[in-house]
């Protein structure tokens, strides 16, 4: 079992554990062990988001790669996806990402990426977790390169899949992330007229009210400018959301559903978390949908597993296979504006082809989640919640695997929706007291 991995890498706040530049040293030492061990001479492409503290967790990290021989290839500030897909086109022994994806500004995190540009496996990130525990002497003197290159190749890769944006006006919101520079470049060459918002971070605003997890004022926006669509980023860029020329959110379940048609897909892995609304229209045009855990990797492990392509989460993180080995926000958006020309219709025609059930998302702080995960009281509440929705809706209790907090899923009719998740969330939260109390 991994004690430092989550579901996206290492993460936490900065300063305390595990997130000191101390840890992320013996880390660089422990990563660089594990691929000096696979390769003579490893190299490992690294980029950052636009956090104040990546330039500290970078340093660290370089440290400790170089000491075991490892030559580190610096990205710059680029998308966590842009990494994924240099590190597979570069044949490079690995790449890694610092950034905390979503999660405010005091948060960072660091990921890995494979030669095959997906994820490191569990059993890899196992590894390196052993190798934490060992001392690991001076293995060489590793070098540093620059590689400005990277901007222009991965914008390359991503013009591949543009369609002519021509005549579309289309807001951008950046979330002062990793796709500031890069977001407006993009579709501009691919001829849309843009305005971007969010866009001048200053180590501190990343996600700071915009981004996909605060689409409020994009969707203002784009009501109030005319606007045909925004698209709103997260602060490393591998997800992407969407906003119709209403206002209205169109998210990641919509994305599924119009790329299935528009792609002619045979099947579609979402998550736990998926609207039942997706399952059961997919179902009703022949469409096999299968469920994964939460988190893209998952996702992709069940695609690979099922022979799929296309997956994602309603958060905005979606998986072309076809074209990529991880969720990525620019290619996402470029998809989509390739299936409304090849469809018909715009955003608003396609949100209103998916009319979702009322679903209800609460998050609960804990100090443990595992112990308030495995409390048997816990089961028994589920239990009373489904009772609650007499079979006419679903309940999903999951841990987040990036921050300490349970996270309570209720889907169903309307106002028992919120009846039913406001106890159960109660509930949660007393466990979670009764836990930290020692019960």
């Amino acid at each position: 079992m991994r004690r430092y991995f989550g579901t996206d890498g290492v993460r936490g706040e900065v300063g305390k554990p595990p997130l000191t530049p101390e840890f992320v040293l013996r880390l660089g030492q422990a990563a660089g062990a594990y691929f000096r061990a696979r390769e003579r001479r490893p190299v490992v492409l690294l980029a950052k988001d636009t956090r104040e503290s990546s330039d500290l967790l970078e340093a660290a990290l370089v440290a400790g790669l170089l000491g075991q021989g490892v030559r580190v290839e610096h990205l710059g500030v680029l998308p966590t996806p842009g990494v994924a897909h240099l590190t597979r086109a570069l044949s490079a022994t690995a790449g890694a990402v610092i950034s905390a994806s979503h999660n405010p500004y005091q948060d960072n995190g660091i990921k890995f990426f494979g030669p095959d540009g997906e994820k490191l496996s569990d059993e890899a990130e196992e590894a390196i977790e052993a190798l934490l525990e060992e001392a690991h002497p001076l293995r060489g003197v590793g070098t540093v390169g620059d590689f400005r290159e990277a901007e222009r190749l991965y914008l390359d890769f991503l013009l591949e899949h543009a369609p002519d944006l021509s005549g579309l006006k289309i807001g951008l919101d950046l979330a002062h992330g990793a796709t500031y520079r890069l977001g407006p470049k993009l579709f501009q060459r691919a001829g849309a007229e843009v305005l971007a918002f969010f866009n001048t971070p200053d180590g501190r605003n990343i996600n700071r009210a915009c981004g996909s997890t605060h689409p409020e004022a994009l969707a203002r926006f784009v009501v109030e400018l005319g606007l045909d669509l925004g698209v709103a980023f997260d602060g490393d860029g591998d997800r992407a959301l969407f906003v119709d020329r209403k206002g209205r959110l169109f998210h990641g379940d919509h994305v599924l559903y119009l790329l299935a048609k528009a792609l002619g897909e045979e099947g579609v892995v979402g998550t736990v978390m998926s609207n039942m609304a997706l399952e059961v229209r997919l179902k009703e045009e022949g469409i096999a949908f299968h469920r994964a855990a939460v988190g893209d990797r998952y996702v992709l492990e069940m695609l690979k597993e099922k022979g799929l392509h296309l997956g994602g989460e309603p958060s905005g993180h979606v998986i072309l296979r076809r074209h990529h080995t991880t969720g990525d926000g620019l290619l996402t958006a470029l998809f989509v504006l390739k299936a409304l020309k090849a469809l018909g219709g715009d955003l608003a025609d396609w949100y209103e082809a998916l009319p979702l059930y009322p679903q209800v998302l609460k998050n609960v702080r804990v100090a443990d989640k595992a112990r308030v995960m495995a409390h048997p009281a816990l089961r028994e509440a589920i239990a009373e919640a489904e009772r609650a929705l007499q079979g006419l809706g679903r309940v999903n209790v999951r841990p987040s695997g990036t921050e300490p907090l349970v996270r309570v899923m209720v889907e169903g009719p309307g106002g028992l929706v919120e009846e039913v998740a406001e106890a159960l969330a109660g509930r949660v939260a007393e466990l979670a007291k009764m836990v930290a109390d020692g019960a």
